[in-house]
């Protein structure tokens, strides 16, 4: 942060401000829009594009920006960058062709949709940071490497718990620590949660209920935690992770004994997390260290005799963080979060409920499916649907409430985006060769 400060200040100074483009307006969105207005000298919100242009006037509108203009064009649209005029508009396409744009942030929580974008913008030279586990988690692996063909950086971003633990894990790596599992701190987990039992507090707060409910569900934690891996080169200890439920406020220090100790030693690491414990919010890296003097040191530091030491950031503030994502990406080329190469760690589709033949599948946070983050080697050899595919597939049978789908058990819709880049993604990596953990 020290670093990005300074270099943003250079670029306010110089007249020269990072000009993003925002696809999607949603309540998220519309922080990241306030949050550049009110506090990030250097950068600047050049367009917002969404489905709606009332959208995405909220969105400047709430930033304190009165004056916009909707644009249809790709040149209208430069010149409207071009005389410093925010833009909006419904064709997010025009935001990655535009001069003077230098990176997209996407937080639409699409899939088909945040691909298109991610691809067009990488055919015109721009950053990409994903508000978007869903689609990271899903085909991330392959919009990377066409990311890194174009030499361009696509990240996940700071803020939500991937980019926090993820910069947490870089930290503890770099000061000697092995880090052997990260970990997401969780209030509540029930995956049979639906946009009904999730109505009222998305009423309350603003958001999606559909949004809500794969928070409470299980699923969003699963693709949070799947790119995690996927950018570390761990993997989960079963289907599904542990996720041990303490007493409510138990200190996350404390939770380390949770999890099997041969799972996080005898191999790559794992992504879990917990439910009830305290800091919350927050998120957690367990570590170890082979060297006797050094765990004398981390024991005089109040961390602990080992073999276990936890590190841990006690909130994740989203988007208010979003800013500094794009400040690495387009002043440094670095990614906060990124796959390492191919999968390792997928998000299968569960049924929650008993599903019959014929029915059509709902979206992400609905009433008919919930997400589990499973090894990428086992998912394949079972061939198990993807979550993030689901939604259209039609059940050519049906599936019993809490059994894993796969392929074989619908028919996907034809034509989409997505599934020829999740087929490019497994032909091009294939899956990973299985892991054993222990007693897992």
């Amino acid at each position: 942060m020290i670093l990005i400060d300074t270099a943003l200040q250079r670029r306010a100074s110089e007249g020269r401000p990072i000009r993003i483009g925002l696809v999607g307006a949603g309540f998220m969105a519309r922080g990241v829009a306030l949050q550049i207005a009110l506090s990030v000298p250097g950068m600047r919100v050049a367009a917002i594009a969404n489905r709606t242009l009332d959208g995405a006037r909220r969105a400047y509108r709430e930033a304190g920006q009165e004056e916009m203009r909707a644009v249809d064009s790709l040149a209208s649209l430069e010149s409207a960058i071009a005389a410093g005029i925010p833009a909006v508009t419904q064709d997010a396409l025009l935001l990655c062709q535009a001069d003077g744009i230098e990176a997209i942030v996407e937080v639409t929580g699409t899939i088909e949709h945040a691909a298109r974008v991610t691809l067009e913008a990488k055919r015109h030279g721009k950053h990409v940071v994903l508000r978007n586990a869903e689609v990271d988690g899903t085909i991330g692996p392959i919009l990377k490497s066409y990311a890194d063909k174009a030499g361009v950086v696509l990240t996940s971003a700071d803020g939500d718990q991937p980019g926090v633990m993820m910069n947490l894990f870089r930290f503890v790596r770099g000061i000697g620590v092995k880090p052997v599992l990260c970990g997401n701190i969780k209030g509540l987990h029930d995956p049979y949660r639906n946009p009904t039992t999730q109505e009222d507090f998305a009423r309350q707060w603003g958001q999606n209920p559909a949004m809500v409910t794969s928070f409470a569900d299980g699923t969003k934690i699963s693709f949070e935690n799947a790119i995690v891996a996927n950018g570390t080169g761990m993997r989960v200890g079963r289907r599904g992770m542990f996720g041990p439920t303490v007493p409510a406020g138990t200190p996350v220090q404390q939770v380390a004994d949770l999890y099997p100790l041969e799972s996080l030693l005898q191999g790559p690491g794992i992504v879990d997390y917990v439910v009830g414990a305290s800091p919350s919010p927050g998120v957690y890296v367990l570590g170890t260290h082979d060297h006797p003097q050094q765990r004398h040191y981390l024991n005089l530091y109040k961390l602990g005799a080992g073999p276990l030491y936890c590190f841990y950031t006690p909130y994740h503030l989203c988007h208010f963080e979003v800013p500094n994502t794009v400040a690495r990406a387009v002043l440094f080329g670095d990614a906060a979060l990124a796959p390492l190469a191919g999968p390792l760690v997928e998000v299968v589709a569960a049924a929650k409920k008993d599903l019959r033949a014929g029915e059509a599948i709902d979206g992400l946070g609905g009433y008919m499916t919930y997400g589990l983050a499973e090894n990428s080697g086992i998912a394949r050899a079972e061939d198990l649907l993807p979550i993030g595919l689901a939604e259209g597939g039609t059940l050519r049978r049906a599936v019993a409430k809490d059994a894993v789908l796969t392929f074989g058990d619908v028919e996907l819709p034809t034509g989409r985006l997505c599934d020829r880049l999740w087929r490019e993604q497994l032909a091009r990596f294939g899956p990973p060769s299985p892991v054993h953990f222990g007693q897992c």
